[in-house]
């Protein structure tokens, strides 16, 4: 199967990122770990987080690349890679990630959408930020610790009762304040 990726140069994507297990709570009982790489990627190769969440089994954010730059699928590669080695081993692995020295934490695959416009970004950051409420981890998304709505709070963004009363499926979803 033939993937196609987009090589929008110092665009702005939206990513969801899996681990293999779906019933895991790696990425938030080592959240220290998972930022800790994402830092050390960071430094090295530079991008703007524009928005992000880290549930127990998947994460999603959205990044924007600087000019002349479309490589994110190293960014990504790094990150997962640099996670994973800091893990203990013990995940069960199949021949195939065997043969390839790959550890069995992640899925290969990742999803990847380049942001159109205004009204795209601003609908996938309420995406991120509702993601939690959406997993029903809380009620409301100021509660959940490991998402970048806290940023968009202190900027003055959003309010900290942003989307409070809007029930797991959305509806009735709030206005940006």
């Amino acid at each position: 199967m033939l993937y196609r990726r987009s090589k929008a140069a110092g665009g702005t994507f939206f990513f969801t990122v899996n681990l293999k297990n779906r019933s895991s709570r790696l990425l938030t009982e080592h959240i220290g770990l998972l930022r800790e790489s994402v830092r050390k990627v960071c430094r090295s190769h530079p991008i703007d987080i524009v928005a992000m969440v880290v549930l127990p089994d998947h994460l999603h954010a959205i990044w924007t690349l600087p000019p002349g730059d479309a490589n994110y699928p190293v960014r990504w590669s790094l990150i997962k890679a640099g996670f994973s080695r800091k893990m203990e081993a013990g995940e069960l692995v199949n021949g195939s990630r065997e043969r390839k020295r790959e550890r069995g934490i992640w899925q290969r695959r990742y999803w990847e959408h380049q942001i159109r416009d205004d009204v795209d970004l601003a609908r996938h950051i309420d995406y991120i930020h509702f993601n939690p409420v959406k997993h029903e981890h809380v009620t409301v998304p100021a509660e959940w610790p490991y998402s970048s709505i806290h940023r968009y709070i202190r900027q003055g963004v959003l309010m900290p009762d942003w989307a409070a009363g809007v029930d797991a499926s959305g509806s009735g979803f709030g206005e940006r304040g």
